[in-house]
């Protein structure tokens, strides 16, 4: 009999469904011994700061300090040149949000005028805007400032040749040394004066006036059509050229600059072609320039020295068909002086002290910028009057040796009464009383602070007064090394000051002002001249030795003639004249020194006065001394 399938069983089905298992469970124990995932929390670290270190201490001292005593900070009072500032036109702007009230200077805020301090004739070191900017060549020195062996008139002609050949490029004078020094001219006034004044002005102290020129370049503008010509003289030799154009050549007649010069450029005008005296030499006209009003052309200047001795450089400016008054020298016409803008008093000085009168005019003609104002100058007669203020004297202040005038003196316990401080001597003051017939002596310590230190101004310390003057003679510079020439004496550095000595032992712990005022006067005339003013705060308890002293700038003076073997004829010396004033912290002067007595009573204008300037008996300042036409060189 057959047996069913279904109830039969496969051999080895359940033994291996049993060894997956075991493989399987043996797998999974495994991997749980292998890995173990923990998580753990971490601790936040906490910062034990370490124990604090005992230190040793010292025991500092408490440093002491001298402290001086000052009133105000010692100072210099340096003078400063002042100059008239131009008056600007009447401008409509518009109106401008956004802008303040009250600002200063002439437009906007700005002041348009330059520091003068520096003030000479070939410019000042500030420009104001419509001036000329002049660049100094010295061909007697390399680029790099070494000498030039073998100079000659002639290369330097042939040098200034060369450049106004070349497009007046500056590139073509490298070879040549170039001062770093600019000056910012409004005029091209430059009358008789030693060669060296000019590299003098541009920083080149002690440099020989020879083989130099300068060149001057700038813009030409009218707020009007004009219409007009130059007339120039030149020594040694000036040139001109507007927009592009040579309008004027003229040199001294005699050497090589004048035969150089002469292929440049043809005068148009042959009539009045070296007629008429101009300074030392004779004048040249040059060519009528036109210029629409408003509109700006370029314009340069050369002066030049090849040969040096003294120069002489005048530009004048003649308008088409306008009369002008004679010279009363040759009957030439007496022009105005070419400017853009009207001149200080200061820069007129320095003109009029070289200057003939009648050769040209300073005040008059036109101004070459472009706007003309209500202010403009008219023909004037050249008197300083016309244009300065006399300053007049405040009332005097009273002495502290003689008070006059009652106070009102408080003891110390608080109680006032009225008298007149007689004396205060060894610790007692005398006072008069106004209700009293007979005077009061009280100790000083008795009284107020207030009343104490009055007292104490009142007694000042007495000095013996002695005023310095230290002169040395300058080297003589070289004049030319191309002829004999002696024009001029040395120079001479003047240093000025005071030196105070007390009298007595006395303390006095209040600050006195000291202040001096030297002065000079003219080699050809009789006209005073301030030469340097200073002053510094002391304390006299405070002067070793009990001796204080104070010394100013060096000031340089010079004195020049214009013929060979002549006294000098124009410039200043020191001529042993000064003030001397002590004045307390009220403004008293307390003591007082003068070579002469007009001097202290003057003293209120001497303050108003600068270096340089002139001024009489009367402490008013005037114009200087202008050289005589006796004087004068036949014009060549």
């Amino acid at each position: 009999m057959k047996k069913n399938k279904s109830l039969r069983v496969n051999k080895g089905g359940p033994s291996g469904f049993l060894l997956s298992l075991i493989i399987h469970a043996a797998a999974f124990s495994l991997a749980g011994l292998l890995v173990v995932f923990s998580v753990v929390q971490k601790e936040e670290k906490k910062f034990i700061p370490p124990k604090p270190v005992d230190r040793p201490k010292m025991k500092l001292k408490k440093p002491k300090v001298k402290v001086k005593k000052t009133a105000k900070p010692r100072s210099t009072t340096r003078i400063v040149t002042k100059v008239q500032k131009a008056n600007m036109p009447d401008i409509q702007l518009p109106e401008m949000s956004g802008m303040t009230d009250g600002l200063a200077g002439e437009i906007g805020g700005f002041d348009i005028m330059p520091d003068t301090s520096d003030l000479s004739i070939f410019g000042t070191s500030q420009s104001i805007g419509n001036d000329f900017v002049g660049t100094f060549y010295d061909t007697k020195r390399l680029r790099s400032g070494t000498g030039n062996p073998g100079i000659s008139i002639e290369e330097t002609c042939e040098a200034i040749i060369k450049f106004v050949k070349n497009d007046w490029r500056s590139s073509v004078l490298n070879k040549y040394y170039r001062s770093p020094r600019k000056l910012y001219a409004t005029t091209f006034t430059f009358p008789t004066m030693p060669a060296a004044m000019a590299p003098e002005a541009f920083g080149e102290e002690d440099v020989p006036g020879y083989a130099w020129f300068a060149h001057y370049k700038g813009e030409l503008v009218y707020p009007e059509d004009i219409k007009f010509r130059f007339w120039g003289q030149g020594d040694n030799a000036m040139i001109v050229r507007v927009d592009d154009e040579i309008v004027l050549v003229v040199a001294h007649p005699e050497g090589t600059p004048w035969q150089m010069t002469l292929p440049l450029w043809n005068p148009s005008d042959h009539s009045v072609y070296r007629k008429y005296a101009l300074d030392k030499n004779l004048s040249v006209a040059g060519d009528w320039i036109e210029l629409k009003a408003g509109q700006p052309v370029n314009m340069e200047v050369i002066v030049a020295v090849p040969s040096g001795g003294l120069n002489c450089f005048i530009l004048c400016v003649e308008e088409e068909g306008k009369e002008y008054p004679e010279n009363p020298f040759d009957g030439g016409p007496c022009l105005p002086v070419f400017k853009t803008e009207e001149l200080s008093q200061d820069l007129k000085d320095e003109i009029i002290a070289r200057s003939y009168e009648g050769d040209f005019d300073l005040d008059s003609g036109p101004i070459f910028r472009d706007y003309k104002t209500s202010n403009d100058p008219e023909p004037s007669s050249g008197n300083l009057a016309d244009v300065t203020e006399e300053v007049p004297a405040p009332a005097p202040e009273p002495s502290s040796e003689s008070y006059e005038g009652s106070r009102v003196w408080t003891t110390a316990d608080g109680k006032t009464f009225e008298g007149d401080y007689v004396a205060g001597i060894a610790g007692t003051v005398t006072i008069k009383p106004v209700k009293g017939r007979r005077n009061v002596k009280l100790p000083i310590s008795s009284l107020s602070e207030e009343d104490r230190t009055f007292i104490e101004l009142m007694q000042p310390p007495r000095f013996n007064i002695d005023f310095i003057a230290k002169t040395r003679r300058l080297p003589a510079l070289e004049v030319t090394p191309y002829w004999n020439a002696t024009i001029y004496e040395p120079d001479v550095n003047n240093t000025f000051g005071v030196r105070l000595k007390q009298e007595s032992a006395a303390e006095y712990n209040h600050p006195l002002t000291v202040k001096y005022y030297a002065i000079g006067k003219e080699t050809d005339g009789d006209k005073l001249v301030m030469l340097d003013q200073h002053e510094e705060v002391f304390f006299p308890s405070e002067q070793p030795d009990q001796v204080f002293e104070i010394l100013g700038d060096t000031i340089k003076t010079r004195a020049y003639s214009i013929k060979p073997g002549d006294r000098p004829i124009r410039g200043i010396r020191y001529s042993g004249n000064y003030l001397i004033t002590v004045t307390d912290s009220r403004g008293v002067v307390v003591q007082h020194s003068e070579s002469h007595s007009f001097l202290f009573d003057v003293r209120h204008k001497l303050d108003k006065l600068g270096r340089r300037h002139y001024f009489n008996e009367k402490g008013d300042r005037i114009t200087p001394t202008r050289p005589k036409f006796s004087q004068r060189s036949v014009p060549l």
